[in-house]
């Protein structure tokens, strides 16, 4: 398996939010990470790259369990597996476009600048950026800004790309065009994907596998096509969209 959850519980404060969690994500496949809002979602997502600590439990990634780095090095070097594209893009505002791709291969490999520009300008190639290089993130579009954040997050080769909410903020076309680059880099890299969304039917067109949480636990898992079909009033009704229902909404 690409990422094992086992028994992961999560609170903050009198809140808990995971309970006892286990999920297996499967490696060379993408997983879509779906349910209400406030369920734990991201949480989960956070808890995968340890930027939070889970209460009890464990997450491996490819057999390298974060939970027990006892130190941010070791982390980060668990994390090195991992692209990340988060909802708004996460780019640096002081840097061009070409920069904010460069950063992570002139942080993490020892590359002459001849090499980092060969490496960078493939995938700005690739995923069709030549034009808006040299600008700032200010001067694109949050569409463009996200192909960007995809580019920065797949400049490693990473063996898993967790991405949070990507349509968050786009209209309809503009969010197509991200589901489409998320599938197209998945058949071209192979990577594991995790997608982190409420998109629902749309993020199924893309995922091979999908979990749902609710109270805290994977409340459903399968294929798109089986969790469509499931007969459960939770399920019938969080994929509807629906306010009548079992599911409260607060």
């Amino acid at each position: 398996m690409g990422i094992e959850v086992t028994g992961v519980s999560k609170s903050f404060g009198a809140q808990k939010v995971l309970d006892n969690l286990s999920l297996s994500i499967p490696d060379g496949k993408i997983t879509a990470i779906v349910g209400p809002s406030g369920v734990g979602k991201s949480v989960l997502l956070k808890l995968i790259l340890g930027i939070y600590e889970v209460d009890s439990g464990s997450i491996s990634i490819f057999g390298e369990d974060m939970t027990i780095a006892s130190s941010e090095e070791e982390k980060t070097s668990i994390r090195k597996n991992c692209g990340v594209l988060f909802q708004s893009a996460a780019l640096l505002d002081s840097l061009t476009i070409y920069d904010n791709i460069a950063f992570p291969v002139r942080e993490h490999l020892s590359l002459k600048e001849d090499q980092v520009y060969q490496k960078v300008w493939s995938i700005i190639e690739d995923l069709s950026l030549k034009k808006v290089a040299n600008l700032m993130p200010q001067q694109v579009s949050l569409s463009v800004r996200k192909r960007v954040g995809m580019a920065r997050a797949m400049i490693l080769d990473p063996k898993v790309l967790l991405v949070d909410e990507p349509n968050t903020g786009l209209d309809p076309q503009h969010g197509q065009e991200v589901y489409d680059l998320i599938k197209s880099c998945q058949a071209r890299c192979g990577f594991t994907g995790v997608v982190i969304s409420h998109e629902i039917p749309e993020v199924f067109q893309v995922s091979d596998r999908v979990a749902m949480i609710f109270q805290g636990r994977i409340f459903a898992e399968g294929t798109p096509e089986e969790i469509i079909a499931h007969q459960d009033p939770y399920i019938k009704q969080f994929l509807k969209g629906s306010i009548h229902g079992p599911i409260r909404i607060h």
